[in-house]
């Protein structure tokens, strides 16, 4: 949804951009595109190191700017510790974004930097003006915040993996195949439930959108983290979470057919690369506290699965330093993880779902 930014001054605008992005950004460039005056958004980048050519961080920035059919203008703002003693801080980097904003047909309406002891516009001959001058109610946290995983007591995890286990265990039973360990163990009637729920995949991650998170049933918290321990039933799960239960009923007969040896439908392998149709952010938010929930009570050696799985979630919804953060800690444990490393390169990149661009 767009936004009318009704903004008095460049003080007053300042306000405003933390709460278009929903925390206080640090050490950041934003960029607000705009149409007819009318905010589409903020975008969110890390400042580019010192030693680097600025020229191609603007060119790539502006680019995304271009991806916004509307937009036709932007206004660029720098968020930095950095003193004002020598004047407003990334001055040549402001200048690149201008220089590339000119080439792609975008004006500036603003360029402002707000400094650890000052701040202003690049473009007003105010020069530096008094932090007390900016609003200081800002939303709490900067943008790694709510990256870390939720807290999981040791009885809670040690509760998960033995549920796990139990629904290893009942999987043997149910699939016929010989069990390595004592024959007379007793199955847990429960795991022998939750291993049932298996056999219909798209009902059991819908039924998942539905579960308390915070309150996650150990054996539930069990036959969910199975699934994200496995990349094909895990992909099923995105793209259902990313569509709805037909799309999982599609998923997981493409996913078969697939390992029959046909073709994977294009259609549904583009919403892993972040195209076709936008998906239902409500439907992703809860899909991103169930599975952050899921990982924080793994057994580490099993967190890869749903860290990465959060990973792609959390940039799907445009999070995408929260992606970086948690596709970093799904390959501390596994280097060679898939879908982590595929998460790790969108973010090096700066690639953002192409839903992002859409309204």
């Amino acid at each position: 949804m767009s936004m009318i930014v009704r903004a008095a001054d460049a003080a007053h605008l300042l306000s405003l951009v933390p709460h278009l992005l929903g925390y206080t950004p640090t050490q950041s460039l934003v960029v607000i595109p705009m149409a007819r005056g009318r905010s589409l958004g903020a975008m969110r980048v890390d400042l580019p190191p010192d030693d680097v050519d600025l020229d191609p961080v603007a060119s790539s920035v502006m680019g995304m700017v271009c991806r916004i059919p509307q937009a036709d203008a932007v206004v660029v703002v720098v968020y930095t510790v950095a003193s004002t003693r020598q004047g407003l801080p990334e001055a040549d980097l402001v200048e690149a974004l201008r220089r590339s904003a000119d080439a792609c047909g975008l004006a500036v309406t603003d360029a402002l930097t707000v400094a650890g002891d000052g701040w202003g516009s690049h473009l007003s001959a105010d020069g530096v003006r008094p932090m007390s001058e900016l609003d200081e109610r800002m939303p709490p946290g900067d943008q790694a915040t709510g990256a870390d995983l939720p807290a999981a007591s040791p009885a809670l995890v040690a509760g998960v993996a033995a549920a796990t286990a139990s629904v290893e265990a009942a999987l043997t039973v149910l699939c016929g195949i010989p069990s390595v360990g004592d024959s007379a163990a007793r199955i847990d009637p429960a795991a022998l439930e939750a291993a049932c729920a298996l056999d219909d995949l798209p009902a059991l991650f819908e039924d998942a959108l539905g579960w308390d998170a915070a309150a996650l049933d150990p054996m539930h918290a069990a036959v969910l983290l199975w699934c994200l321990m496995r990349p094909s039933l895990r992909d099923v799960a995105l793209v259902q979470w990313s569509s709805d239960r037909a799309g999982g009923d599609r998923a997981l007969d493409a996913q078969r057919r697939w390992e029959d040896g046909e073709d994977y439908p294009a259609d549904l392998a583009e919403v892993m690369w972040g195209e076709g149709s936008r998906p239902d952010p409500a439907r992703l938010e809860q899909a991103l506290m169930l599975v952050r929930h899921v990982a924080a009570v793994a057994d580490r050696a099993q967190t890869p699965g749903p860290l990465a799985t959060a990973a792609w979630l959390s940039w799907a919804l445009g999070r995408s330093t929260h992606a970086g953060r948690l596709a970093d800690a799904a390959l501390d444990v596994d280097s060679r993880h898939g879908l982590a490393d595929i998460v790790r390169s969108f973010v090096a990149a700066s690639h953002l779902p192409d839903w992002a661009f859409r309204r």
